[in-house]
């Protein structure tokens, strides 16, 4: 899969769950999404609480799991 594949989406988190998970919000979705922190957020110790607007990749071939990429 390449670099163009990845779907970016805008949203807030929900809930946050043991082991660096996250169920994370989209407006233009009833069902959350569940995320993981991508690498460089966890290399630098970025903390993601809730209600925090994030940045995710979503692959094309399953939208129902993420990776949070950006925190807003």
């Amino acid at each position: 899969m390449a670099k163009d594949d990845i779907i970016e989406i805008i949203g807030t988190v929900d809930e946050v769950l043991p082991g660096n998970m996250f169920r994370v919000k989209i407006e233009q979705s009833a069902t959350p999404i569940l995320c993981y922190m991508g690498g460089k957020l966890k290399q630098h110790k970025i903390r993601i609480i809730l209600g925090d607007s994030v940045k995710i990749e979503v692959s094309p071939y399953d939208l129902t799991k993420g990776r949070i990429s950006y925190r807003l």
